[in-house]
Order: C-alpha cells, then structure tokens, then sequence
C-alpha cells in the first residue's frame, strides 16, 4: 500500500526529568515535520570538466518545526513557558504508522513562534514555529 494516513500523528513535548517523559501537546491540527536544507561549497575551477559548476556539501541546517493548534490556554499556557526559555527542549512527532513501534521524529528546538488567534466569531486558534537545534533523530 502506498502513503500513509497522517490522522493520529502527534506532537510530543519533553518534560527534562530522568528519565524523560514525553506528553502529546493537545489538539494538533497541522504538522509540519524538520525542514532540513543543507548548505553547498562552490569548488567550481578554472579545470572543472566541460565548465560545468561543481559542489561539496556543507553544514546542515535542521530547519523548522510547525505546529497549529485549537488553543486552550489550560492547556497551551506551558508553551509560554517554552518560549520564554532560552534553552532548547526535547520534542518528538510520533506518526500513526504501528501501534506497536511507531516511527519518531526526536530533536531539541526553541519555540521561536506562538502566535495565539481568538477572533469573536470562530475557534481560538494558535500558530507554533519551533526552530530545531542540532541532528533530529528518525527512529
């Protein structure tokens, strides 16, 4: 069978103890998984075959994570939390693809976007950017 369902993924945040405990942040309605880039080093010279530019791979950037939520602040006020710390977190997407071992997706990030939304005549809404921080991790 090919794809997959994405319904049931999850967005999973740290709590830093020993041993870590990972708890779903509620009410994900958007994931946006790492979106890595790599950097390029032009080694292009006067003797590269047939004038063609030529390139090594650099350093890594591990992009960003996004999430959008229906907000709760009972629920989402820990994410103030994140964001006003320095540090990076522990998070990891868990996908819905084994009930038994399911693929992860661990990184550290700093929540760099909360963007909560509240207009009088729809759902509270909020918007989540988390800038990932060092290798992330599929398992």
């Amino acid at each position: 069978m090919a794809g997959m369902d994405g319904f049931g993924v999850q967005l999973q945040r740290g709590d830093g103890a020993e041993p870590e405990v990972f708890t779903a942040i509620a009410d994900v309605t958007s994931l946006n998984p790492p979106g890595m880039s790599r950097e390029t080093i032009d080694v292009t010279s006067h003797d590269s075959p047939d004038a063609w530019m030529e390139f090594l791979g650099g350093v890594k950037d591990p992009g960003e994570v996004s999430a959008d939520i229906n907000y709760q602040p009972a629920l989402h006020d820990v994410l103030v939390s994140d964001f006003e710390d320095k540090a990076p977190r522990n998070y990891k997407i868990v996908f819905p693809d084994d009930d038994v071992a399911p693929t992860t997706w661990s990184f550290k990030a700093l929540l760099t976007g909360f963007e909560p939304e509240v207009p009088y005549d729809d759902k509270a809404t909020a918007s989540l950017t988390f800038k990932v921080t060092g290798k992330p991790t599929l398992a």
